[in-house]
């Protein structure tokens, strides 16, 4: 690679992706015309979880980034990043000084992919169907400020709020707000297989075995109308167990592009030794990665376990040992490329110390070892997870305070067994939903959160409100610093890391700087061929 991006902006919307590449190349193709993008993915339906792609339902990255490219929202990020832009709507506002009210009025002749129109109605139809089905820690967190939905005509629908929130129009923008059609989604029950149906810039068609997904090949729509420019006619989605096989098939040229998620190993790889007819392209990210806790386990129970840990932990060695360039070290749930982030478990514990962390245990009466298992998916985060999880076990045992085992587990598994409960300490990563400091906040110590975690905060839960009634988001960072630093007292969950984005093409595909967004979204009608 050329040159890297060493040091990230402050403020997301300023940030601009960075390429190398080397050489020329044929273009790999499936032979049909199609662009062929590799994700490690996986879409599965099971017992738990039989309804993966309902946009009532999915609530993860991979999920939402095949529901991007079929179901359209009222509003979208543009490229550029900062506010949001009407999609499906013509124009979008805040109707009050509060921003409790919020007004769309559609795009005329908007219809779905079968040539039916899209309604208001079908705007508040699949809005309240997403809140009255209320999936489990799914989606519906996103849009439980809503009121009520008002439609006036058929182009007109005006949003009233619980309480003012100047992030709404972002949360407009996500695949949960996608508007559906009310005969192929059930108003009260969730759409069970792997069909998704919409207005958006693409059809889609997935092809299925044994319940998984193994590919899924989008066809542009031709009566898409919306914001977006569509640079292609067909882009072929391919489902890899993990990031080799993927990397075999671009080396084969069996697909055009590698995205989520290459092996910190591959990009290191890439970086140092640049192969020919390969583009890198490196671009900050927002994921990041943390340990959750059940608060009401006996083991983790009392918060000094919890703040011993956070005083153990030494992110830097993760970081550099396990992930290479890939991350570096995190002390907030709010990273540090996001405006209202604060070092504050940093500010908190300072440097690693098992001193420190046995002072801790020894004034709150806890005995030592602590012993419990530390829990990972072995399957949905890469092949590094493992490494990262024996680091942490190592940390922790090394001091003598710990006794902790680590066990991996399939996602589709594993989290099902994390809502229920099962885990006294497990990993997890997050990719925004949109780039706010809301949105590291919020899922974690609003009621209904993510996690499913018993931990409650009255006065986290009275400032997450107080945080959205600000338009300007800048004169939120007080309140954004109280709420982490709440999170660095009781330790409800433990951030370790953020990750940096690295996508690997065939020279020849263009738009792949956009096609990926920090956010982890992949906007597939952004690539094109020259």
């Amino acid at each position: 690679m050329n040159r890297k991006t060493l040091v990230l902006p402050a403020v997301v919307g300023l940030l601009a992706p960075v390429l190398a590449a080397c050489g020329a190349s044929d273009g790999g193709s499936d032979g049909n015309g199609a662009i062929v993008v590799g994700t490690t993915d996986q879409f599965v339906a099971s017992k738990d979880a039989p309804a993966p792609l309902d946009p009532a339902i999915g609530y993860e990255a991979g999920v939402w980034n095949v529901l991007r490219q079929t179901v359209q929202t009222l509003t979208h990020i543009p490229r550029s990043g900062g506010r949001p832009e009407p999609e499906a709507a013509e124009s979008c506002l805040f109707t009050d000084r509060a921003n409790e009210s919020y007004r769309c009025t559609l795009r005329s002749g908007l219809t779905f992919a079968d040539g039916s129109p899209v309604t208001a109605e079908d705007v508040k139809y699949s809005i309240d169907r997403v809140i009255r089905i209320k999936s489990t820690n799914g989606p519906v967190v996103l849009l439980n400020n809503i009121d009520t939905i008002e439609t006036k005509g058929d182009r007109e629908v005006v949003f009233h709020l619980r309480t003012p929130d100047a992030t709404f129009p972002y949360k407009l923008a996500t695949p949960p707000a996608g508007i559906v059609q009310r005969d192929k989604y059930p108003a009260n029950t969730a759409r069970t297989g792997f069909q998704v149906d919409g207005s958006g810039p693409y059809t889609m068609k997935p092809e299925v075995k044994n319940g998984h997904v193994e590919k899924v090949v989008f066809t542009r729509n031709p009566r898409y109308k919306g914001d977006l420019k569509v640079l292609n006619e067909k882009v072929e989605l391919d489902s890899f167990p993990d990031a080799t096989a993927m990397g075999k098939a671009l080396d084969e040229k069996k697909i055009d592009m590698m995205t989520r998620t290459m092996s910190p190993k591959q990009a290191q790889q890439m970086v140092e030794h640049p192969e020919d007819s390969i583009k890198l392209t490196e671009m900050p990210g927002l994921a990041i990665r943390y340990l959750g806790f059940d608060t009401e386990d006996p083991a983790v129970k009392n918060k000094a376990v919890r703040q011993a840990m956070a005083q153990i932990i030494d992110r830097g060695e993760i970081a550099s040992e396990v992930y290479g360039t890939t991350a570096e070290p995190l002390y907030s749930l709010i990273p540090s490329s996001i405006a209202g982030h604060t070092n504050s478990f940093f500010n908190k514990y300072g440097e690693p110390s098992a001193a420190k962390a046995a002072a801790i245990l020894k004034h709150a009466g806890i005995d030592t070892p602590v012993k419990f298992t530390l829990n990972y998916t072995s399957d949905y985060y890469g092949s590094a997870t493992a490494d990262e999880f024996r680091t942490l076990q190592r940390q922790l045992n090394s001091t003598g305070l710990f006794d902790v085992t680590v066990k991996g587990t399939p996602w589709a598994k594993y989290r099902p067994a994390e809502l229920r409960g099962e885990y006294a300490a497990y990993g997890m990563g997050w990719f925004p939903d949109f780039p706010d400091p809301d949105n590291y906040t919020a899922p974690f110590l609003d009621k209904d959160n993510f996690l499913n975690s018993p931990y409650r905060s009255a006065a986290a839960q009275a400032l997450i409100p107080e945080s959205r009634r600000e338009a300007d988001r800048s004169a939120a960072a007080k309140t954004f610093q109280r709420l982490q630093d709440i999170v660095a007292e009781d330790v409800p969950v433990l951030p370790v890391w953020q990750g940096k984005q690295y996508v690997a093409s065939r020279e020849g595909l263009t738009g792949v700087e956009w096609a990926v967004t920090s956010s982890a979204d992949i906007n597939l009608w952004e690539l094109g061929t020259n």
